[in-house]
């Protein structure tokens, strides 16, 4: 009765004492292996093994067999627990033996904006004659889902990282692992590649109207888009509106072409960083974000300028990565090269 709030203390105790000791074999880990390429291939003496509590109970069984047989001296006992004695051994060759010559490479992370899980691709390449069953990559919050990887081929795993901030997002080490055959033991090996990912501001929830569209009049150029006088076809172009599109002339040649516009208005947005009423940085990306990814919806034109660069106004996927990677950076930069300093 009196003992039950002592355990919430112990409990805790031990959590702690746990962690740190987690920390310190991963420290170990590191400095024992090193920052491994992006393309690492498996040594045995990087694999790793022990047994499973299935394992254990496994062992503990065949040794009270053995006991058994040498008590009553049965040669059939012998034979069934020296058979079991057998396939246990055969099976923690074979765990191992799984993973090693496995060779893993970085296959990329798509950028995400913060809150949303970057999802870090690695591709399991197996070079070698059998086929290998049952891996799974892993990190301390994440796993991957379990797939077997022919002789010869390669299969592509997801690891999930859950994002917090704009900036970088890293995954200093992930491990492989297997319990194949029979889940009598557990072979895993770490690796440490040091990866990291783009994380895009946030956008904002309630955000102020974007500043109104600015427009020349009379301008020439040379891939207008505008809509006064037609002055002719062009390639098509990504990112080229719809409406432009010469439908006539693609049923007629097969080939996609958008008509040009001489003499025509031409539009463009400025996002300015130093006009959003707004003291807090953070804020002002995520307004600045909010308002790129929705032009950007609509095909427009638009601008970015921030206090240390400037991006000039136009469309498509290319400006849409240059300004949120701008968003994502800003600031950090300048902190990366001062601790590189120190």
């Amino acid at each position: 009765m009196f003992s039950i709030p002592w355990q919430f203390p112990r409990a805790g105790i031990a959590r702690r004492i746990g962690t740190a000791l987690g920390r310190r074999v991963q420290r170990w880990a590191r400095q024992r292996q090193g920052i491994d390429a992006t393309t690492t291939q498996l040594r045995p003496g990087r694999v790793y093994i022990l047994p499973t509590g299935v394992g254990l109970i496994y062992a503990l069984m065949a040794f009270a067999m053995l006991l058994g047989s040498m008590n009553y001296n049965n040669n059939l006992s012998f034979v069934l627990t020296f058979l079991l004695a057998g396939l246990g051994f055969v099976a923690m060759h074979q765990c191992q033996r799984n993973l090693v010559a496995l060779e893993l490479s970085f296959a990329g992370v798509e950028p995400v904006f913060a809150g949303q899980v970057a999802k870090f691709r690695i591709a399991v390449n197996n070079h070698s004659k059998i086929a290998r069953h049952a891996v799974r990559l892993y990190t301390d919050d994440a796993s991957s889902e379990i797939a077997d990887i022919p002789a010869g081929e390669s299969v592509l795993f997801t690891l999930a990282v859950a994002t917090h901030r704009r900036g970088w997002v890293e995954l200093p080490r992930f491990g492989i692992r297997t319990l194949f055959p029979f889940e009598l033991f557990r072979s895993w090996a770490w690796l440490h590649m040091d990866l990291r990912g783009l994380v895009y501001p946030a956008t904002a929830d309630r955000a102020p109207p974007p500043p109104a569209t600015q427009t020349s009049h009379g301008h020439r150029q040379h891939d207008a888009r505008g809509e006064e006088d037609f002055a002719g076809l062009r390639r098509f172009h990504e990112g080229d509106s719809p409406r432009h599109v010469a439908w006539k002339a693609y049923a007629r040649s097969g080939q996609l072409l958008s008509k040009q516009f001489a003499g025509a208005d031409t539009s463009s947005q400025w996002f300015d960083f130093a006009q959003i009423p707004v003291p807090d940085v953070e804020q002002r990306l995520s307004i600045l974000t909010r308002w790129v990814t929705d032009t950007d919806r609509t095909r427009a034109a638009y601008g970015v300028r921030l206090p240390d660069r400037e991006f000039p106004p136009a469309n498509g996927n290319a400006q849409r990565r240059r300004c949120l990677e701008a968003l994502a950076l800003f600031g950090l930069e300048r902190h990366d090269e001062q601790a590189a300093r120190h």
